[in-house]
């Protein structure tokens, strides 16, 4: 039952069919010049048509400083290209489109990097007439609102963060002062976007980083964006530069570090590992005055989670990046009660690392190697059949204490898209444990003196699975190392706190 999350809500004179959003993401697809091309109709086109309700189209410059593949917005020259774009998306579905705006500061190979605290303040009325502007023609090129990025390592964002260094009115230790740049940026947009624009705010919730903000003061940054007249706040996390972890030779990413993993939860944390920031703020604001939404986001996988958090008020609606990057018909599944047939977002965060190597973004974990885009399901409702003596699917032990997992392919008329495995400890319940595109799995998360059960099930293009194959069971005798020192999460629970059990 996805009652809630498939009920209309109305941002300002806004409504979507839904409360799924597409929050932003880098796709490096767009060229050097910013403009929209084919592959990024291709991509957003792509999203529309899975019924999501509110589709954020990725970061768009305000400005032309230097920056590699990024979509602009900083010239009338570009808004043709996202008329198309519009074009595309409304043809394809019936998601309303926001556009986020985003203004950045300088990098360098080096690793030197431009801080707020080196703008003058010329510069800092640049940036608000820049997102103004920005604002104004994202309107004229059709869009249903904008979204104002304040989150992460960017400029907005380091004018909120605890280290912002200023000693002009616009920094310091003070709330207020560090809010004041980003409350102009929301009275400049909303002047030149008009009254009835929908307006939204991401930021972060947390900085988790030393010496950054935390829920104790984000909650007072969301109160002061909905006096502003913000019509949705977006919570993010992390994504930092101060910790990032530097490559010689190449810019700072600043999705390396612990604040990088908070942004982007991966594998290893818990399902939901954001979410008590997005409660916490709506709760706050609620309680003074406000009934502005709030968007959680951060490892969400299921509609059963998603519809969950809409019942307990920890949220209004619910944000995906990787798990609708993964399987862009979640919305349109789930909607028609198909969840058995959404092709699952394992969290490996291959997608973060292509960005990180600069190189187009798609899901480098479920889709075939040849594929830019998410696979067109066919419509047909034929499982994969397992071979006629089955699965054959074994498990054995590496020299490491590591379990591999191995079985015969699966054949379906329309082509196998991968397999999921699943997991039992001790004759526990069996639970999700990760996909595979290849007949084999290598069980890093095996834990010496435990005893492992395991079944794999196949599907194909269109999310139609296969029966569950043989399960086959191990035991992991004491003594074996598992790789590294974790804490390691399944369904939300810490399972061990180190990798080795003597």
């Amino acid at each position: 039952m996805t009652r809630l999350l498939f009920s209309p809500l109305t941002l300002n004179r806004l409504t979507l069919p839904n409360r799924i959003l597409v929050t932003a993401m880098v796709t490096r697809l767009s060229g050097e010049d910013g403009f929209v091309n084919q592959d990024i109709m291709d991509r957003y086109a792509r999203f529309a048509k899975g019924e999501a309700g509110l589709v954020v189209v990725e970061a768009t410059a305000v400005h032309q400083s230097r920056s590699g593949p990024l979509l602009r917005l900083c010239d009338d020259d570009f808004i043709p290209g996202h008329r198309e774009l519009l074009k595309r998306m409304r043809d394809a579905g019936p998601s309303k489109v926001a556009l986020q705006i985003i203004h950045f500061l300088k990098i360098a190979r080096s690793g030197w990097r431009q801080t707020v605290d080196m703008l003058s303040r010329d510069d800092l009325e640049t940036i608000v007439q820049a997102y103004g502007d920005a604002a104004a023609r994202a309107r004229e090129a059709g869009y249903d609102a904008v979204e104002l990025h304040m989150a992460h390592a960017y400029t907005l964002s380091s004018c909120l963060s605890a280290h912002n260094k200023r000693r002009d009115g616009y920094g310091g230790r003070s709330l207020e002062t560090r809010m004041r740049l980003p409350s102009e940026v929301i009275a400049r947009v909303r002047e030149k976007a008009g009254p009835d624009y929908a307006i939204g705010i991401r930021f972060d919730g947390e900085e988790c980083i030393k010496g950054g903000y935390g829920l104790a003061d984000s909650k007072y940054m969301a109160l002061r964006f909905a006096q502003l007249g913000a019509d949705y706040i977006s919570i993010s996390a992390g994504g930092k530069f101060e910790d990032a972890i530097r490559k010689e030779g190449e810019p700072l990413y600043p999705y390396t570090g612990y604040s990088g993993d908070r942004t982007m939860p991966p594998a290893s944390y818990q399902d939901g590992a954001n979410l008590y920031l997005a409660a916490g703020i709506k709760s706050f604001i609620n309680a003074h005055g406000y009934q502005t939404p709030v968007v959680t986001t951060g490892k969400i996988s299921t509609p059963k989670m998603a519809e969950e958090i809409l019942a307990g008020g920890q949220a209004d609606i619910v944000g995906f990046a990787r798990a609708l990057l993964a399987d862009p018909d979640w919305p349109k599944k789930a909607r028609l009660g198909r969840e058995e047939k959404i092709v699952r977002c394992i969290y490996g965060n291959v997608c973060k690392n292509l960005d990180e190597n600069f190189k187009q973004v798609r899901c480098g974990s479920l889709w075939p190697r040849e594929y830019l885009h998410a696979p067109e399901a066919p419509g047909d409702e034929e499982p994969p059949a397992w071979p006629e003596g089955g699965a054959g699917l074994a498990a054995k032990l590496n020299e490491g204490g590591q379990v591999r997992l191995t079985w015969l392919p699966a054949f379906d008329s329309h082509g196998v898209y991968g397999y999921e495995i699943f997991r039992a400890v001790n004759e526990g319940p069996f639970v999700h444990l990760t996909s595979s595109m290849t007949a084999s799995h290598v069980d890093e998360y095996a834990l010496a003196g435990n005893r492992y059960s395991y079944y794999v099930r196949a599907y194909d293009f269109a999310g139609n699975r296969s029966n569950n194959s043989n399960v086959t069971e191990i035991f992991v005798e004491p003594g074996f190392a598992v790789p590294g020192s974790r804490s390691l999460k399944l369904n939300g629970q810490v399972e061990a706190e180190q990798g080795f059990v003597a």
